[in-house]
């Protein structure tokens, strides 16, 4: 036994010497790695042997940065974490602030959040197929994306007054209600996107080039995703029907007809179908709850957070608009009450400049964003700024399953299974 322990050893040896092998660094600097990733790659002539991510570059420590900030404070961290979905993590932040104070926002702002979500998703997909497009060398896929992008960017700015950063879902409500406007833009702006949809596809699903690229590429099999915590449309696409909003709904979207589409053989190509389909769903769900938009507050019954209000929250709501203030002074209606009551200024200025305390305890509520599932925990010790905040982040869960998708496949195909996952380091590096 010990001679043939010794003959083995000796045989792997051999093995090893005449193997070479090259470690090649892909990134951070490398375009398609989507921001600051790091890929350490083992490579054999052209096909990878191992695949090590490190991150860990942007050090931007949001995670810390909100336990030194008022709970309102918080929210305009959430866009810099994921600029591609900044109301998603708005949403996701505000529900477990909420939670933790036990309070609950009107059916308005339900619909009306849930709209904008699924708007952010659209936007989302389109810019992951843009790039993921790019990546691969389809460059007329980006400007198409990037058109319908736009349109969704001015919606965004309309109400919220920002397009990547806007700030716009905050605790307890919304920071504007919506206008008559708005919701004929998006109504008649959700009549054209399956079309454009369509487009997208014409000049992708049946590409032999396309489907060279992504069929068979960077498979993911389901009990390996599974068992890496991946969530979204990665899971999805290896044909595991999980989907938050069906599972355990939130903000009302129990409420709303939509179908969770699958893959089957979990490739990129079966990704990139899910996506799309995806995008197709949010129009159905942006569509009811534009048409079933319901009257009344955008802001939750809770003196504790929300500032005060006249009971006609946003000046879209005024009969009358802005003519309606004393001096026609385009102050608007939520600031008319300052200028009446010394009590409704006190209590605004302290909502806004100390903020508001819940009680001890802690919260999570997840949430299906663009990429999978997000959450923040959030712990209070009863001043006005967390405790502890942790972020679960979609991103950085599905990073995990790279080296599976890449290993033993060809090194030109880590662009492809890169660009597939959607990662932003920004979440990735919290």
């Amino acid at each position: 036994m010990e001679l043939d322990q010794i003959t083995t050893d000796r045989e792997a040896q051999e093995d090893v010497l005449t193997r070479q092998t090259m470690e090649l660094n892909m990134g951070p600097q490398h375009p398609s790695t989507h921001g600051v990733l790091r890929l350490v790659l083992e490579l054999e002539g052209e096909t990878v042997v191992q695949a090590r991510p490190v991150i860990g570059y942007l050090h931007t420590g949001f995670e810390k940065l909100y336990e030194s900030k008022t709970y309102l404070q918080g929210v305009a961290l959430c866009p810099r974490m994921d600029y591609l979905s900044p109301l998603l993590y708005e949403l996701a932040y505000a529900l477990s602030v909420e939670k933790l104070m036990g309070i609950d926002v009107p059916e308005r702002c339900k619909h009306i959040r849930v709209a904008m979500a699924e708007l952010q998703r659209i936007m989302s997909h389109q810019v992951w197929l843009g790039t993921h497009a790019m990546d691969i060398g389809a460059a007329t896929v980006f400007i198409y994306c990037m058109r319908e992008r736009e349109t969704i960017l001015n919606l965004v700015e309309m109400i919220a007054g920002g397009r990547i950063t806007p700030s716009y879902i905050r605790p307890g409500g919304l920071a504007n209600d919506v206008s008559d406007d708005f919701v004929s833009e998006t109504l008649a702006f959700m009549d054209v996107v399956p079309s454009k949809i369509d487009e997208y596809e014409d000049l992708l699903t049946k590409n032999k080039i396309w489907l060279e690229r992504t069929k068979g590429v960077a498979v993911l099999p389901a009990d390996i995703a599974i068992s890496h915590s991946v969530t979204g449309p990665m899971l999805r696409g290896c044909g595991v029907r999980w989907d938050i909003r069906k599972s355990n709904p939130y903000s009302g979207y129990e409420k709303f007809d939509f179908d969770v589409p699958v893959g089957q053989a979990g490739d990129t190509y079966d990704r990139y179908l899910v996506r799309l389909e995806e995008m197709r769903q949010s129009v159905r769900i942006v569509r009811q709850a534009m048409q079933s938009l319901p009257d009344g507050p955008i802001y939750a019954d809770s003196p504790q957070c929300v500032p005060p209000t006249d009971g006609r929250v946003g000046h879209f709501n005024v009969p009358g608009g802005l003519q309606e203030i004393e001096g026609s002074r385009d102050i608007g209606p939520l600031k008319k009450h300052l200028a009446k009551g010394m009590e409704e200024l006190i209590r605004h200025f302290i909502i806004m400049t100390e903020g508001y305390s819940p009680p001890a305890g802690e919260a999570y509520v997840p949430i299906e964003s663009s990429k999978g599932e997000l959450g923040f925990y959030v712990i209070s010790n009863g001043s006005n700024h967390p405790w502890r905040v942790r972020v679960r982040g979609p991103s950085f869960a599905n990073l995990q399953a790279l080296p599976t998708m890449v290993e033993g496949g060809l090194v030109a195909d880590v662009v492809t299974a890169i660009g597939s996952i959607d990662i932003v380091l920004g979440e990735v590096d919290r």
